[in-house]
Parts: structure tokens; C-alpha cells; sequence
């Protein structure tokens, strides 16, 4: 029943020969027309895996220009995904088996929920309760006060998607190839898309309509109200990333290299972003105002033109960028396998501030006003703000 979950999704990735070495190609550039509007994470909270439905990335909250470390959460395996943070609270899922409830201002444990065989997945957060899947293919709805499970629902493989939220209804997919609908009720299946390969990124929402990305290398478009596809646009290459919404456009990277821009409504690739050194992109993207931010294995960051796929900039980190950027005013935020935490100037890509852990970090910051949290492989959970004089 358990896949293992990068590792697996890599075998069965095609290997893609490619004589193009332009960093950009596309037979027939096509803008994107308008200037779409950009969603924001409240200040106060950061309830999912990317800060928005659609998975933007970016978040109304306030930092301090620099960041100081407040404190450091310790458990015995590492931290693989971001964290929720909602009513004061940060909810974490980790490899040990615990998903923790931690007070956002000490650092202190209030709760964990145990399972056999961990978290790789992001927990979501809505109406006092956290719901999140875990490695051995069970899905939770917990209550965030007192950490009790109100229900589970069982999929077939692990679950490294983080959930989404649709009206009534919490979405998330499973390495067994479905999109699963439920009742955030009661945990109720509403109705599952059979996407025809696994699921690893998280599906993102935007109006009635789910975008999912997955090892078929191909990007769904499935209607929130039926479970019915509405569109499918083969990406060339199988992705494990986030689509990211931009206006009538859905952002993604592939395992082939490519960064790729989708005109879902016409079903065609409008732009492809490669990196130089034929990098997997495993990192999902932020977006700004015409532009996105974006990851790569080529131990780059990446910032494009989302309207043509011009390269805007890059900077240049000691490791893998496996984790995915958030914007947050005029700067970016991410963490590298170099163990380093950067913050960067959006505009230029200038490095602004940096924070040496000592561990590789494959997580994604998750921040709200006057905090910035993110975790390590080695199992240590930092907390960045301005100290109290």
C-alpha cells in the first residue's frame, strides 16, 4: 500500500533529451492579458501550504526589516513540509509521527497527535479544525484546541498533497492517483477524480475550479461542484509541485527542467522556463505582481517574467532549492539545502538577510504578522521576528 514518496514518483518519470539550451522557449509567445489580481494570505494567519486557495504564496503580514531568531522547537526527526499558523498557534507535521500544536509567541508544546508513520504533508487549517494526511494514506480532521481526531477517512498510497478547501468541502490527493472530495464535516466522501498516476503536489483552487499537477505529466482541470475534468494539458514532464494561479494562467515546474506557463482555457503552454543546468524544479512557485518566484535543484532561485518567461533574475544558494519562495512586501523568502534561510529583494534578487540552522531545509516558510517559521530535516522548528527590548 505505501509508496515512498520522491523517490518512487522519480522512477517512473520519463527522461525527456531536450537540444534546446535557451534558458526560454516558445514557437509563439503569447502575453498575458491584463494585469490579474494577486491573492494575499490574511496577516494574521497562514491556514494552508501556500498561503492562499490559489496558491500565490504571498501574505498581507508585516516582518521586521531584520529578522532575529526567537526560538527553536526540538523533535527527533526532521520537518519535510510547511507549517499552518492560525489564532496564535503553529500546527506541524513531522517525520517522527507527531503532528504538534505549538504556541506561536514561546515556542511552548501544547498538544501532539501521534501516527505510526509521520507527516510529509503540509496541515491546513479552517473553523478550529487542522486536517492533514499522513504517510501511511489517512486523512485527519483535529481539533485545534484539544487535539483530538474528530474523524479519518483511508486512501490507498501516502499522502504528500496538502488539503484545500472548497465551500463545505476539504480537497487533497493521494500517491494511489485520486483527488479526494470530503465533507469537512464529517469526513464523507463527496467524489474522487481518478487522475491516472500519483498525486504529490497540493491541489489549488480557484473559483470552482481544482488545478492538479501530477506524475502523468499532465495538468487537470477538475470542476469542484461534479468531480468531472473540465480540461487536461500535458506539461511534457511529470511535476511534484503546486500549480500557482496567475490571472488565466497556472504556473508549475516539471522534473524535466522546465518551468512552464498554462493557458488553462485554451489548453496550450503559453511559455517555457528552462533552467540552465537541466535542474529539476521541485520547489512551487510565489507570484508578484508580473512576475513568479520559483526553486530549483540547479541550487538556484529563479524570478520570471510571468507574461513572456523572461528571466528576471537568479540568485545563487550552496544547495537544492526544494523549498517554495513566499513574498511578503518587497522581499522573498525561502529556505535551501545549504541549511540557509534567505531573504531576498524582489526587484533585484539582492540577498537582504540570511540565517544559518546547520540543517538542509526542504520546507517552506509559512509567516503572519511579526513572525516568519519554518523547519530543517534535523528536526529543529525556527521562529524569526523582532525581540521584545
Amino acid at each position: 500500500m505505501l509508496f515512498k514518496s520522491f523517490h518512487v514518483c522519480a522512477a517512473f518519470c520519463l527522461v525527456f533529451a531536450l537540444v534546446c539550451s535557451a534558458a526560454v522557449r516558445s514557437a509563439e509567445p503569447t502575453a498575458v492579458a491584463g494585469a490579474p489580481t494577486l491573492q494575499e494570505s490574511d496577516a494574521a494567519s497562514w491556514p494552508l501550504f501556500r498561503g492562499t486557495p490559489e496558491a500565490s504564496g504571498r501574505s498581507k503580514a508585516v516582518l521586521p526589516e531584520r529578522l532575529e531568531h526567537l526560538w527553536t522547537f526540538s523533535a527527533k526527526i526532521g520537518f519535510e513540509s510547511a507549517v499552518a499558523i492560525a489564532d496564535g498557534v503553529v500546527y506541524a507535521g513531522c517525520l517522527d509521527g507527531n503532528l504538534y500544536a505549538i504556541d506561536l509567541k514561546t515556542g511552548r508544546e501544547l498538544w501532539r497527535f501521534n501516527t505510526d508513520l509521520g507527516f510529509m504533508a503540509a496541515p491546513a487549517v479552517l473553523d478550529g479544525n487542522v486536517l492533514i494526511g499522513d504517510s501511511d494514506g489517512r486523512f485527519y480532521c483535529i481539533d485545534c484546541k484539544s487535539g483530538k481526531q474528530k474523524w479519518n477517512f483511508d486512501t490507498e498510497a501516502e499522502i504528500n498533497s496538502s488539503a484545500n478547501f472548497y465551500k463545505d468541502n476539504v480537497l487533497f490527493g493521494s500517491q494511489d492517483g485520486y483527488l479526494y472530495c470530503l465533507r469537512r464535516q464529517n469526513g464523507k466522501l463527496v467524489w474522487k477524480y481518478d487522475s491516472g498516476d500519483m498525486i504529490q503536489c497540493s491541489p489549488t483552487i480557484d473559483g470552482d475550479r481544482a488545478f492538479v499537477a501530477g506524475c502523468d505529466a499532465n495538468l487537470h482541470v477538475v470542476d469542484l461542484t461534479s468531480g468531472k475534468p473540465l480540461a487536461k494539458v500535458n506539461v511534457e514532464a511529470p511535476t511534484l509541485c503546486t500549480p500557482a494561479v496567475y490571472g488565466n494562467v497556472v504556473l508549475v515546474g516539471t522534473t524535466d527542467a522546465a518551468f512552464v506557463a498554462i493557458d488553462w482555457k485554451s489548453g496550450k503552454i503559453v511559455w517555457t522556463y528552462e533552467s540552465r543546468r537541466r535542474a529539476e524544479f521541485r520547489s512551487s512557485a510565489a507570484v508578484a505582481p508580473g512576475m513568479a518566484i520559483v526553486g530549483a535543484r540547479d541550487k538556484l532561485v529563479h524570478a520570471v517574467d510571468a507574461t513572456s518567461g523572461r528571466r528576471l533574475w537568479t540568485f545563487t544558494t550552496k544547495g537544492r532549492v526544494d523549498s517554495s519562495p513566499v513574498v511578503v512586501g518587497k522581499r522573498v523568502f525561502v529556505g535551501s539545502a545549504d541549511g540557509r534561510i534567505y531573504a531576498l529583494d524582489l526587484k533585484t534578487g539582492r540577498q537582504l538577510w540570511r540565517f544559518e540552522t546547520g540543517g538542509s531545509i526542504v520546507a517552506s516558510p509559512a509567516l503572519v504578522d511579526g513572525y516568519l517559521v519554518i523547519g530543517t530535516d534535523d528536526g529543529q522548528l525556527y521562529c524569526f521576528g523582532k525581540k521584545r527590548s
